[in-house]
């Protein structure tokens, strides 16, 4: 083989070096900032509204106000429903409990920036590709060339066609990623069951009071008048009346006696 086919060989040798160099010690070599940056939040809240149906051990049934049945499978013990002030788990529901969930959505965008930066020596570049940088611990590395680098030498930005070998330089690499941080909080709150059914009378117009009735006192049919001897009185002129028609006949009997 010739000279310039062993250079070559060489060549290919070495750059082969520097690329398993490169991915073996890349992590140390390149300085890494993360940074995130939070933006305006987004608030959505949402209420549901439910009637409890049946309740089995950790399994719900709820009647939704919209009159569709949901089943709520496998209720955590540590689910908490405020009613009336008092915290009560799932086995404390009762059917014709009002339930009310409210979820609270809060959406924050994000933003990451991650810096990459990278100080060495030009072993070899192949521009707009690749580039070879022999790093302070003496070892070299090869890096692929983002579209639009620029690279800082000696206070001055150049890009890789005028990058040439020799050349100590610091490249600077910024990529920021969007991403948006979601979190929820649910509330739940209800009022206790109504009462069982209950006949009850409703009057329709205003309330009036109504009179007692009194009580009239009951009085006995009056008795006929007695005489002082205890006789009824008509008795005693029934017989007066009997005793002057007697005596009348009699009188009329004897004067038509004595005219005879």
């Amino acid at each position: 083989m010739t000279r310039v086919g062993w250079k070559y060989v060489w060549s290919v040798i070495s750059t082969a070096t520097a690329c398993l160099a490169f991915s073996l010690s890349l992590s140390a070599q390149v300085e890494t900032q993360t940074t995130t940056a939070a933006g305006k939040p987004t608030v959505v809240t949402k209420v549901e509204k439910g009637e409890v149906v049946t309740v089995s051990g950790n399994d719900l049934v709820v009647k939704m106000a919209d009159g569709s049945i949901r089943h709520f499978p496998n209720v955590p013990e540590s689910a908490r429903v405020t009613v009336n002030g008092k915290q009560l788990g799932v086995h404390d529901l009762k059917p014709g409990m009002k339930l009310q969930r409210t979820i609270t959505t809060t959406s924050t965008p994000m933003t990451i920036t991650t810096v990459q930066t990278v100080k060495g020596k030009v072993w070899e570049i192949v521009p707009p590709l690749s580039i070879i940088l022999t790093l302070e611990d003496g070892k070299n590395q090869r890096f692929k060339i983002p579209e639009g680098q620029k690279f800082n030498v000696d206070g001055e930005m150049l890009d890789a066609f005028a990058v040439r070998k020799g050349m100590i330089l610091t490249a600077t690499k910024i990529v920021e990623e969007p991403s948006v941080e979601v979190t929820q909080a649910k509330m739940v709150t209800g009022t206790a069951a109504p009462p069982a059914d209950v006949p009850i009378l409703v009057a329709e117009g205003s309330e009036e009071a109504v009179p007692t009735p009194t009580a009239e006192p009951i009085t006995a049919p009056a008795a006929a008048p007695e005489s002082a001897s205890g006789l009824p009185t008509w008795l005693i002129w029934l017989l007066v009346l009997v005793v002057l028609a007697a005596i009348i006949w009699w009188y009329l009997n004897r004067k038509k006696g004595s005219g005879s």
